[in-house]
């Protein structure tokens, strides 16, 4: 399970005007300080070059390779149980057949249900972080319409989108991705102090 830039791509949608209530003159017209109405941001872009989203998706593919690698270390070993078996059974008891037939097929039952709770755990985890991603960038889209006067922002993937075309003085996607690393970086070095703090006790 990893943390792809079309899964997510398909899950960022930020608007912070409802176009319902935008008339055709409203959408035709600049704001007072010279700024558009609409902008647009390219959501395979923003994704790609922001920081935040890339650590995230770094340590969910970490996570998921590590759940993994210890999933197959017990198929493993599991399967060299049921060689053992096998390999014994002639010289068994029928009680004692049965009983580790038992026993093997209880352990597969738990290895199958461990194998589909990883999963779903890691498809929650990765749900969560994307639902973090969107709050930042939208928070961040609504301060920074208010500040510059836009009325909405439109998400834009290449393949993938309602806008077909957009003037690429429209695009403020840059100004974006560079303004949230900067916050991510920030907080970074913010929360650096206190796990050093929490690694001497």
């Amino acid at each position: 399970m990893t943390l792809g830039l079309a899964t997510a791509s398909a899950m960022l949608f930020a608007c912070t005007g409802n176009p319902d209530t935008l008339t055709p003159q409203e959408v035709a017209s600049e704001t007072a300080s010279g700024n558009p109405d609409i902008v647009y941001v390219n959501s395979d872009s923003l994704l790609a070059n922001y920081e935040y989203f890339k650590d995230v998706r770094s340590r969910l593919q970490t996570k998921a390779e590590q759940k993994e690698k210890d999933l197959r270390t017990q198929a493993e070993s599991f399967q060299k149980e049921v060689q053992r078996f096998q390999q014994n059974a002639a010289g068994m008891t029928q009680q004692q057949a049965q009983a580790t037939e038992q026993r093997l097929m209880q352990k597969q039952q738990q290895l199958q249900a461990l194998q589909q709770s990883s999963g779903n755990e890691l498809m929650t985890e990765e749900s969560e972080e994307m639902k973090k991603i969107y709050d930042r960038v939208e928070e961040y889209l609504k301060q920074l319409s208010n500040e510059e006067g836009y009325k909405m922002v439109l998400t834009y993937q290449r393949g993938n989108s309602a806008i077909l075309y957009g003037d690429s003085t429209l695009d403020i996607t840059s100004s974006v991705v560079s303004a949230l690393n900067k916050t991510y970086e920030s907080e970074k070095a913010e929360a650096e102090p206190a796990k050093s703090e929490e690694k001497k006790k």
